[in-house]
């Protein structure tokens, strides 16, 4: 009996998916894989591979952010738990919104993903190899079900535009889509033009990712995400020659005899993964003094002895969600900031996130997303 539920759901499901396909413009699209995928557009009905994927759904679905989520990932309310609060004080119905496990973990229930009727699945590039493992893609097109990747977080300063071009399609939002990009690209060429212009000394820059969320020291990022902002705001990424991917780890010892001029952490509320943890709380709304404590702490372990950063009091927390969405553009400009303070002392950092928020997202801006052990910045 069990068996003949489960595919009377699949074929009814798919029954409703071909008489919408019937109803919507059916165009094929390229994802940021290279992959050609049909899908029925504008998108009506979206499963989120990843909550935290709401943060570019949100800059095109400003007015209601959640009206063509018919499920999502479970990481928002624990990964940054502050916007979670503030979308379900704003959207108290998403505390209904189903919800599911991932692919790289083996918990995403595919079963679950057809009744919910979806027109798209919107995927992660970083989980591309764990659903293609598991025939995720094909089980999914057996009922009618297009999958597409997109990235904001392997290769972000490369794929972004494209990735927002993409669900730009998808949501029937190109132009808004379009409008976002310009914004992210005059807001970047603050910092760059300026610095092709003056071409001043750069600091040797290590990035830690994640410090404190556990006891080992110490993980970074190479040629990518933070490390590639790194350099869009005029550093030297120390970890770029080490680290051959987006992610890695580097030991003590490397730190220390790099002695980086500039340390920047990135954080949030891990609450939720690490209680009681080392993590410094940077987010939405952040308890900043409580922040500069903790991260102050960070300062005394043994990667960081007598390093030159630790001296001059240079050493800084960043949103740790920078790196998986497509708002990087104000950790660029925030960066620039604390690494040349003399070249972008009128540049505001805190005004441009506030205007992203007024512009293109359905939230109120609430600082505490940057502090510095430098209390001239």
């Amino acid at each position: 009996m069990r068996v003949f539920n489960r595919a009377a759901a699949v074929a009814a499901s798919l029954c409703v998916l071909l008489t919408s396909a019937a109803l919507a413009d059916t165009v094929k699209v390229t994802d940021v894989t290279g992959r050609e995928v049909e899908v029925n557009v504008p998108v009506e009905h979206v499963i989120l591979g990843e909550g935290r994927q709401i943060y570019f759904v949100g800059a095109l679905d400003k007015d209601d952010p959640f009206k063509r989520v018919v499920g999502w990932r479970d990481d928002l309310a624990k990964a940054d738990p502050e916007s979670y609060a503030a979308y379900l004080a704003e959207y108290p119905d998403i505390a209904k919104l189903p919800a599911f496990g991932g692919m790289k973990d083996g918990t995403f229930d595919i079963e679950q993903a057809v009744a919910l009727k979806p027109d798209v699945m919107l995927m992660n590039i970083d989980a591309k190899t764990a659903t293609e493992e598991a025939g995720y893609i094909e089980k999914l097109e057996k009922v009618g079900i297009p999958l597409v990747y997109v990235d904001f977080r392997e290769k972000p300063m490369e794929n972004t535009e494209p990735s927002m071009r993409l669900i730009g399609k998808l949501f029937g939002k190109e132009e808004k889509a379009e409008e976002f990009i310009k914004f992210r690209a005059e807001q970047i060429a603050k910092v760059t033009d300026v610095l092709a212009k003056a071409n001043p000394k750069k600091p040797l820059v290590f990035m830690e990712r994640a410090g404190g969320y556990s006891d080992d020291c110490c993980m970074s990022f190479g040629d990518e995400n933070f490390g590639k902002m790194v350099e869009f705001a005029g550093g030297v990424n120390m970890a770029k020659e080490i680290i051959p991917g987006t992610f890695g780890t580097v030991n003590p010892e490397q730190i220390i005899a790099s002695n980086p001029d500039q340390i920047i952490i990135t954080g949030g509320n891990w609450e939720g993964y690490v209680p009681g943890g080392n993590w410094v709380g940077v987010g939405y709304g952040a308890d900043e003094k409580e922040a500069l404590r903790k991260l102050e702490n960070l300062t005394k372990r043994p990667a960081f002895t007598g390093v030159k950063a630790v001296k001059d009091g240079n050493v800084h927390a960043i949103w740790h969600q920078f790196y998986n969405n497509p708002y990087q553009f104000v950790a660029i400009q925030q960066i620039a900031k604390w690494l040349h303070p003399d070249l972008f002392k009128d540049l505001d950092p805190e005004a441009t996130f506030k205007e992203l928020h007024e512009r293109f997202l359905p939230l109120p801006y609430r600082s505490g997303y940057f502090v510095s052990l430098n209390v001239s910045q």
